[in-house]
């Protein structure tokens, strides 16, 4: 009867292997198990092969197409030139084996003497864990190459970003204007307030090519070899990816990612681990502007509105009392007044995480921000030195309350460091003396450890910000250069919102429920934090004005005591059913004025409005019914 199994002869050849000579050639490998099937009788002998594929990885088209043929049980050898060839992972090797063994398939490695129908060889498994340990200690010798070389400052990768091309000795990055470009009107988008979908859009609509198309007229990117579907098909995930690049700002980072050995995958790492150089090449963007953006993005707004835009004091408003961020509102009485809430008096139960809204009118907060910019301005150009002098008091002042508690902080906290690795090694100690039980040294033991991870953490994020206080100071600078820049504050764009405005706190109002009262509002500006200038400034009341808010609260009183009287005997709520029917009338019609432009312009429209349709009958074929 005619055998109808196979041979397979197996060949593997990775980068590495051809730096060792023609010994290790596939060519060689060939002759090599061809001669040895052919001189032991093996039936039907059939070439395997995998080139310039490492021992590392399983997923190699010839070794799966091998094990096709296992699985399916035509296979009754498998010859190899040594282990190594089958591959450099000893756990998977000792599986391969193991299926191998299962299927009744004998597996010969010539030159390291295996064959399994003699039976197991004990030194097998060692001679995998050596072949392992030279795939590693290979990748040990790459990495290292690579870490030379990214310490020194070069670009580690052959590739560049959207916005620069190489030199021609491919050393260095040059500006792309016309990439450059593109980029610094991204970012500058982001400042207005538009969103990554919007700005693809927008992109899109204007015909701009995408970064991977651009690339590829110079010949350069990853994906120019690829066919495109849509030159000019922008994504906002390509937009997130740009926004935060530092190397917009003409630095160089290396050592983003990292490769085992094994997987030969890319991992990105935490931002902690990467090697930064600064200034290695031109700048696209400046550094306050990409801070800007960074911070924007940190406070990712919303969807837009139903009125089709997005607030430009969203992601700016936060609760003085819970630190919870602030939500834009429309009250539902026909009117486009938009007010801000917090949103963390809202979640269920309601006012367990906030007791109270905190409600503003946006309009209220636009107008204090541009009031207070007008006399900041007003205040720069009147007396230069004086306000100079005051914004860096100001910040001192801030900054020197903050600092201070935070040295003081981080005293105690290496206090308490030191005095834990006393006790560690006390109980060390006696437990080696077996004055303290295991079960007891063992809880101590993680207890402290606990606390001294947990400290040590906090020691070094107070040391960073201690360290960088007096850096921080020349910031004031800054802010004044940035008064400079507009001449005027007439017209508040949302461009100036995210350059001036780091965050708005927003107290509860002195009396709930009442038209005329006080509500205070904390603006902190970029660079100095909270600055009000010498004309807004709260002046003391004279005699006659306390008087006069004296009797303005007594009067506030009596008409609240009336109030809850009225409602106590129903009267309030009789008014109230009178005055809301003639409000209610007023309202759907303004809400219907509203709504009809809204629909004028295409943001919405009801489902009435929709074209009627007349049902469509369903056919069933007659076998489906059967």
């Amino acid at each position: 009867m005619r055998n109808e199994k196979i041979t397979p002869l197996y060949e593997r050849l990775s980068r590495d292997d051809e730096l060792q000579g023609e010994s290790n050639s596939i060519s060689h490998q060939k002759q090599m198990l061809e001669e040895f099937a052919r001189r032991n009788g093996l039936p039907n002998p059939i070439h395997f092969t995998d080139d310039g594929v490492s021992g590392t990885r399983f997923d190699r088209p010839g070794f799966l197409a091998m094990m096709e043929e296992v699985e399916a049980g035509r296979v009754e050898a498998i010859v190899i030139k040594d282990m190594s060839r089958l591959g450099r992972d000893y756990l998977k090797v000792g599986q391969v084996m193991e299926i191998l063994r299962q299927r009744g398939v004998r597996l010969i490695a010539i030159n390291d003497g295996v064959d399994s129908l003699k039976g197991d060889d004990d030194f097998t498994p060692f001679r995998n864990i050596m072949n392992e340990f030279y795939a590693r200690d290979t990748s040990r010798k790459i990495r290292s190459v690579f870490k030379s070389k990214g310490i020194s400052g070069k670009h580690l990768t052959g590739t560049v970003i959207y916005g620069y091309l190489w030199d021609e000795k491919r050393e260095h990055w040059l500006v792309d204007e016309e990439a450059a470009e593109v980029v610094r009107r991204i970012f500058s988008l982001t400042m207005e307030g538009y969103g990554p979908y919007q700005i693809s859009k927008l992109l899109s609509e204007a015909k701009v090519e995408i970064p991977a198309v651009h690339l590829a007229h110079f010949d350069e990117g990853v994906n120019r070899t690829k066919p495109v579907k849509d030159p000019y098909g922008w994504g906002s995930s390509t937009i997130v990816n740009i926004l935060k690049k530092r190397e917009y700002l003409g630095h160089t980072i290396n050592f983003k990612t990292r490769k085992h050995f094994k997987d030969k995958k890319s991992h990105y790492v935490d931002e902690s681990e990467w090697t930064i150089f600064e200034n290695t090449h031109e700048a696209i963007i400046d550094q306050e502007t990409f801070d800007n953006v960074q911070r924007i993005r940190a406070n990712v707004r919303r969807y837009p509105d139903g009125w089709g835009e997005a607030h430009p004091l969203t992601g700016l408003m936060y609760c003085a009392d819970c630190g919870g961020k602030m939500y834009v509102h429309r009250v539902n009485n026909g009117k486009r007044d938009p007010q801000f809430t917090c949103s963390q008096y809202t979640k269920v139960p309601c006012g367990t995480l906030c007791g109270t809204q905190h409600r503003i009118r946006a309009e209220a907060v636009l107008t204090l921000i541009t009031d207070m910019l007008r006399a900041i301005a007003e205040y720069s150009k009147n007396d230069r030195a004086e306000f100079i002098r005051t914004v860096q008091e100001t910040q001192a002042a801030q900054q020197t309350a903050d600092i201070s508690k935070k040295r003081k902080r981080l005293a105690a906290a290496q206090k308490r460091a030191g005095e834990l690795e006393k006790l560690i090694c006390k109980i060390y100690e006696d437990n080696a003396l077996g004055k303290l039980p295991d079960t007891r040294y063992e809880a101590l033991d993680a207890q402290y450890a606990k606390e001294q991870d947990a400290l040590n953490a906090e020691i070094a994020e107070l040391e960073k910000a201690v360290t960088g206080y007096e850096q921080s100071r020349k910031s004031a600078e800054k802010f004044i250069a940035l008064i400079d820049k507009y001449e005027n504050f007439d017209t508040l764009t949302n461009t100036m919102l995210n350059e001036f405005v780091e965050k708005i706190l927003v107290h509860e109002r002195a009396r709930k429920g009442s038209q005329d009262t006080t509500q205070e509002v904390e603006i902190y500006f970029n660079f100095v934090g909270r600055y009000i200038p010498p004309a807004l400034q709260p002046v003391p009341l004279t005699p006659e004005e306390q008087e006069e808010l004296r009797k303005k609260e007594e009067r506030k009183d009596r008409l609240h005591q009336n109030y809850l009287r009225r409602k106590a005997n129903g009267k309030q709520k009789e008014w109230e059913e009178r005055y809301n029917a003639r409000r209610k009338a007023k309202m759907e019609a303004a809400k219907a004025a509203i709504r009809a432009e809204d629909m004028e312009k295409g943001i919405f429209s009801t489902v009435s409005q929709l074209p009627r349709q007349e049902p469509r009958k369903a056919t069933v074929s007659a076998s489906a019914a059967v």
